[in-house]
């Protein structure tokens, strides 16, 4: 019994063989080709993807492009930033002007199917709420039946506006306005009570755009499951595949402790997980098509998960967002990678 166990256990061994390198696919190929990867972004929201007045990018989302790129070409700044409104991401990334969308997309199961897309990840946990100016005297969205709410088109938010309200038999006015910069200028001019969209939107714009932040309050309700990710088209897997590990690999990295500042020390390491993580251990660059290097690479230019959340919508930020379910699953949060093995 022992010698057919063993003898299964050397055809696996085989088969990955014969399987473990990955063959590159057509947006992959164009990718490299272009020497460029072409990543649509939002049109500006603080801490997750905003252009200063160099034209330089940063951000959360910025951040997975960039571990996408260093991924592939071994240098995080091999990237296009294309600014897409909501309405605009989905026909951007369908007709090929970006490679990837790293834009504070909600997974949903039809954007996931009908769309023809593929979700690579959560790279940040979210939830809807709503912000009123403190002078309305509101301190529950249960308090906002007849309110007018500023709401952004072709998003989940204004899906879950109209259900939250019918839900709770409340009556609201919508003001819809398609670019993000027009609804937080509308709401401060106070063409409309409340503004609504993802809660880590909402602190980012009170902190950047408010012209008294203290003015304003967020209420408490989360009404809805936001789990924002990268997003490519169906029918390259293995890119895909780049994208997802990307993400995975700076959540791994922060579960072991590998950081920008620390990561040339951890070459060093005697624990095999580090070993594989690092490229010390061949085998994983392979599996994906890329440098052995590849996780090396996203730390030492990038870093890990924790690095990104902090500088740019955490506690190193000005946004100050606690990591909540963003910590990792060892801390309580919901931040989880598979092994990279």
């Amino acid at each position: 019994m022992l010698k057919k166990y063993m003898a299964a256990g050397v055809i696996a061994a085989g088969l990955v063989g014969v399987a473990g390198t990955a063959q590159a696919g057509k947006d992959l190929d164009a990718v490299k080709a272009r020497g460029q990867l072409i990543c649509g972004v939002s049109t500006g929201v603080a801490g997750f993807a905003s252009a200063d007045s160099q034209g330089k990018w940063t951000g959360i989302d910025v951040d997975v492009c960039r571990a996408v790129s260093a991924a592939i070409f071994g240098d995080s700044e091999k990237v296009k930033y294309v600014p897409t409104t909501a309405q605009q991401r989905f026909t951007a990334l369908q007709s090929g002007e970006v490679d990837l969308l790293a834009r504070t997309t909600t997974y949903t199961l039809t954007r996931d199917t009908a769309l023809g897309f593929d979700f690579t990840g959560v790279n940040y946990y979210d939830g809807q709420g709503f912000m009123v100016n403190k002078k309305l005297g509101v301190k529950s969205a249960k308090e906002l039946n007849g309110a007018t709410v500023c709401v952004q088109p072709g998003t989940t938010t204004e899906l879950n506006l109209a259900d939250y309200f019918r839900t709770n038999k409340m009556t609201f006015k919508p003001v819809v306005i398609e670019k993000i910069e027009e609804v937080r200028a509308a709401f401060f001019a106070g063409r409309c009570d409340v503004f609504t969209t993802d809660a880590s939107g909402l602190y980012a714009t009170r902190a950047a755009n408010a012209p008294t932040p203290d003015d304003y309050i967020i209420l408490p309700e989360i009404i809805s499951k936001e789990p924002l990710g990268p997003v490519v088209r169906h029918g390259d897997n293995q890119f895909a595949d780049i994208v997802r590990w990307a993400l995975y690999a700076m959540i791994e990295a922060e579960e072991y402790g590998i950081t920008s500042k620390n990561v040339d020390e951890m070459l060093k390491s005697e624990n095999p997980s580090i070993k594989r993580i690092l490229g010390v251990t061949p085998g994983m660059g392979k599996a994906l098509g890329v440098d052995e290097k590849w996780v090396y690479n996203i730390v030492k230019q990038v870093g890990n998960y924790g690095e990104s959340f902090d500088r740019n919508v955490g506690m190193g930020s000005p946004l100050k967002i606690a990591r909540g379910q963003n910590a990792l699953w060892t801390q309580g949060g919901l931040q989880y990678a598979p092994p990279i093995r």
